[in-house]
């Protein structure tokens, strides 16, 4: 790793204890972090604990939805005691949606729209879920690329810190199921089954597999779902490899 890669950096943190102390203080501000993992492993909670996060430090946060309505994920913010209701009434939180069956207006929003909309929504943290879903906007690979990465510019050129989730690949986990996000992104982050050296799973593991200019922990830590969220022992030996 380079001197530059160490230096210092303001982070934005995550929330989520035992994870930030994985990325040495939390994300690099700025950066465009890929989560990934398959159904059920806490991508989508992962994002609204980064917003809460934000809201508590009084940042401005948007929800870029392009799977659930308002109703379900503010549901979920109550659930673990996140103050969402409060901030989308006093304009810290932004819930946008793009909807996948409006294909042309969602592409051209994406590709003209959208950062200039994100640029006067002042926004510090962004969260977009699901980038998996892009597939079904776009006919065909040179577009899921060209949508994907006008998607990620228009994050960065905003200054936001911007978490994209995305299901893995059923067959190989490790990998974002179109394969893509992976290289718009300054960051990975890998939810999903850890399985012990004789094959027997272990519960849940988050794994960093990459994150730019930070020094980071490498190793897959367990996490559960508390009253509060996703808690992570980031003090756990290391589980291995990350499985189905």
């Amino acid at each position: 790793m380079s001197a530059s890669e160490l230096a210092p950096h303001p982070r934005a943190p995550t929330g989520i204890q035992g994870l930030d102390a994985m990325l040495n203080g939390g994300i690099p501000v700025g950066h465009v972090v890929l989560v990934t993992g398959l159904p059920g492993t806490g991508k989508t909670c992962l994002g609204l604990a980064f917003l809460a996060e934000g809201i508590q430090r009084d940042e401005h946060g948007v929800f870029l939805s392009l799977e659930e309505d308002i109703d379900p994920l503010m549901e979920t913010a109550r659930q673990f005691g996140w103050p969402f209701d409060a901030a989308a009434k006093d304009g810290r939180l932004k819930i946008l949606r793009l909807d996948p069956r409006e294909t042309h207006q969602s592409l051209r929003r994406i590709q003209g729209e959208l950062g200039k909309e994100l640029a006067q929504l002042g926004a510090r943290r962004i969260v977009v879920d699901s980038v998996s879903l892009l597939e079904m906007l776009c006919d065909s690979e040179v577009s899921r690329r060209e949508t994907l990465f006008a998607l990620a510019g228009a994050c960065r050129s905003s200054g936001a810190t911007t978490i994209l989730t995305a299901e893995a690949d059923p067959q190989h986990p490790e990998v974002s199921r179109n394969g893509l996000a992976e290289y718009v992104a300054d960051g990975v982050i890998l939810l999903g089954h850890a399985q012990t050296a004789d094959g027997r799973r272990a519960g849940l593991a988050a794994r960093v597999l990459k994150m730019r200019r930070t020094a980071h922990v490498r190793s897959a830590q367990p996490y559960s779902f508390g009253p509060h969220g996703i808690e992570v022992d980031a003090n756990a030996v290391d589980f291995g490899r990350l499985t189905t």
